[in-house]
């Protein structure tokens, strides 16, 4: 199985876990197990996505403006900002270096 097959499968299951939310009962949903999953969920995906785009086509370390990007984000992760403002903050910032041709 490829990363990206894994990438897609962990996004899949973890969109069927918030669908499920409107439609299994609240106590099923609100335990404390179910709440420590879905955190640990996002967490590898995040990091799955990291290794995926860290790596190059060969499995060398690819140095370009990703590499700036998830340095910003496991900076806004180490200060427990939201997800979305992790996730936008890191495509600014490789947007914004690629703009500026200081890297590929």
């Amino acid at each position: 199985m490829s990363i990206w097959l894994g990438l897609v499968v962990a996004s899949l299951l973890i969109w069927a876990l918030k669908t499920a939310g409107y439609v299994v009962p609240r106590r099923f949903v609100e335990g404390a197990l179910m709440s420590r999953v879905a955190g640990l969920v996002t967490a590898a995906l995040l990091a799955s996505l990291v290794i995926a785009q860290a790596l190059g086509d060969n499995g060398a370390v690819t140095v370009d403006a990703r590499l700036p990007a998830v340095g910003v984000a496991a900076i806004l992760l180490y200060f427990k900002a939201p997800f979305m403002v992790v996730l936008l903050a890191a495509g600014v910032v490789a947007a914004g270096l690629r703009f500026l041709g200081l890297m590929v």
